[in-house]
């Protein structure tokens, strides 16, 4: 309930109050989340395994982790 204590406000003042306060009593709801960051050009990508000579090292040489 809004009480008036003093003036007359106008039928566009009322209005325009009524909708600020209701506009910060909804307040909006939570932000969105941020999106993940993108993994493409992440820097810890170009840290990789060192290459080890040994049986099937050819094959350990194309795998990411």
């Amino acid at each position: 309930m809004i009480k008036i204590v003093r003036g007359e406000p106008t039928p566009e003042e009322l209005a325009a109050i009524v909708t600020v306060i209701a506009a910060k009593a909804s307040g909006g709801g939570a932000a969105a989340p941020a999106p993940a960051p993108s993994e493409w050009n992440a820097p810890a990508r170009l840290v990789r395994t060192p290459l080890r000579p040994g049986p099937g090292a050819w094959r350990a040489s194309g795998w990411t982790r």
